[in-house]
């Protein structure tokens, strides 16, 4: 760059029209040059530099994601995607190019989806393992006259299936172990004659979960299970990692398909629990929400968060005020958020500071006077006013607006004077300060309430890295799976309890057709 920060600041309308003809071409031409450069830099990718494929906006790659629609909801997905078979939860490398760009398009040839395909050979289990229990499952009752069946002396085996599960260490024992159960079922034969057949429990399942089933019949038991989605979701790992970890530090060999199943299983198993967290999300008197972008499949969609003292609720959705109506239907708490005008029609809304103080720093880092001017002003002020609510916590009750009232009044005709301001970000930052006037400085009044949104941004941390290195989930299904485990797990760690329990036990009731229990309590600090 020819021009330095250092420079830049000093030229602005006044001074360039002080310059003569020459003068001008001068600085245009260092203009120009600057110009070109910052435009070969912004055009630089992937495909064209040392800049890896992360570093691209998941729109920006292709037809990997389709921007939305003006209104925010996202663009209904095309026949050629994914299909129920291969959606998942996150995983944490990038679907194969035949995920997207099926092959044989170009040459006429029927488009080929990911997967295994129509009519290929299946692989079956080929470990052997040697069984430490022996399950005996037998009728309880007779399917023709509904007799007890108390007599089982004439019973006979008809099947039986493998379970893996694990068996947490005892005092003496620590760690996990890993127990083999043979189940057995058998066949008993009534004095009425009727023969009646022991059956698995088999759960009923949301039909929003495409081809998810809850049965009894597993390989993986409920405590392997809630593993699995352990190392899935808390620690990142993919499918394939899940598989690496279970083979080398357990000894137990799973399909990739197996441990897929077993996640979204764990998915339904816990998705009653959904209407439970709505409630507690709708009853609860302070509320922080944020959103940020998620990839399902082709689509661009968002991610969102509710988060409050004791329950957090996560959703993949568009970003119009359609999941705010469903969700917080009903809501009369204080709802802390940023400036997205999906919020405005709370009347109890309260602005995060933290994003007007980065906003009022970039405009101290600009290049206009009257903006850097502006830029000051906003952030000495929000400076001020956050030490008085933090020394108003601790001290007696102030008066805060009417102690601030003439900044305040200084600060609001400055920015009528700039709402149509010439430069962009000035205008911007204006606008957005007269448009939420009342919910920026509502925590004047109040000054219990939080000053920034950081509880739901930290919330969504976690899952914008498990973003970044699976482009997120590829199915309606998959997403409905990973929304529900993650608000399950987040809301049992704010509850001071390990989730891993109750999704174990979950699992374990709803395969055998049981009401799933609620979920843990509040632990009471210093009980």
């Amino acid at each position: 760059m020819r021009l330095s920060d250092y420079n830049l600041r000093q030229i602005d309308d006044a001074y360039i029209q002080s310059l003569d003809v020459e003068g001008l071409r001068y600085l245009s031409s260092q203009l120009l040059a600057d110009l070109h450069e910052a435009r070969e830099r912004l055009n630089q990718g992937p495909t064209n530099s040392s800049r890896p494929p992360s570093s691209q906006a998941p729109w920006e790659r292709g037809d990997r994601a389709v921007p939305a629609h003006d209104d925010g909801a996202p663009v209904t997905e095309s026949e050629d995607a994914a299909p129920p078979t291969d959606a998942a939860p996150p995983t944490d490398a990038a679907p194969p190019t035949d995920a997207t760009t099926p092959t044989g398009a170009a040459d006429g040839k029927p488009a080929r989806k990911p997967g295994k395909q129509p009519g290929a050979p299946g692989f079956g289990r080929t470990q052997i393992l040697p069984a430490h229990h022996t399950q005996i499952h037998y009728p309880a009752t007779c399917a023709g006259c509904g007799q007890s069946l108390i007599d089982v002396g004439n019973a006979v085996a008809y099947t039986g299936f493998q379970a893996l599960d694990l068996r947490e260490g005892e005092p003496g024992a620590l760690g996990l172990q890993v127990e083999v159960t043979d189940h057995r079922y058998y066949e008993v034969t009534c004095a009425c004659g009727h023969h009646t057949r022991a059956t698995p429990g088999q759960g009923t399942v949301d039909p929003a979960l495409t081809g998810v089933t809850l049965n009894e019949w597993r390989l993986i038991g409920p405590a392997l299970g809630a593993l699995i989605v352990a190392l899935s979701l808390r620690f990142r790992m993919s499918r394939p990692r899940i598989q690496e970890f279970l083979q080398d530090w357990l000894g137990i060999d799973l399909s990739i398909g197996t441990i897929h199943q077993a996640i979204h299983e764990a998915g339904a198993a816990v998705l009653p629990a959904e209407a439970e967290l709505i409630a507690a999300v709708q009853g609860s008197g302070q509320l922080h929400v944020d959103e940020t972008l998620w990839i399902e499949g082709r689509h661009t969609a968002w991610l969102w968060v509710f988060t409050a003292a004791t329950v957090t609720l996560y959703a993949i959705a568009g970003r119009g005020r359609a999941i705010l109506d469903t969700v917080l239907a009903g809501f009369n708490g204080w709802l802390m958020s940023d400036g997205w005008c999906a919020y405005r029609h709370f009347e109890q809304r309260l602005r995060c500071w933290a994003h007007l103080l980065r906003k009022a720093q970039g405009l101290i880092d600009s290049y206009g006077r009257e903006t850097r001017a502006f830029g000051h002003q906003v952030l000495d002020l929000l400076k001020a006013l956050m030490a008085a609510v933090y020394a108003a916590r601790e001290g007696p009750p102030t008066d805060l607006p009417t102690r601030y009232a003439e900044d305040l009044a200084r600060l609001r005709t400055t920015c009528e004077g700039l709402k149509e301001h010439t430069h962009a970000k000035t205008r911007a930052l204006a606008v957005e300060l007269l448009n939420d006037w009342d919910a920026i400085f509502q925590v004047l009044h109040h000054p219990d309430l939080p000053l920034t949104n950081n509880e739901a941004e930290r919330a969504l941390r976690h899952w914008v890295i498990l973003r970044k290195i699976t482009h997120g989930t590829r199915t309606p299904t998959g997403s409905r799976t990973f929304t529900v485990l993650a608000s399950v797990i987040a809301t049992c760690r704010q509850r001071g309890h390990s989730p891993w329990p109750y999704l174990r036990d979950a699992i374990a009731d709803r395969r055998a057709g049981r009401p799933l229990a609620s979920l843990p309590t509040p632990v009471m600090q210093g009980v």
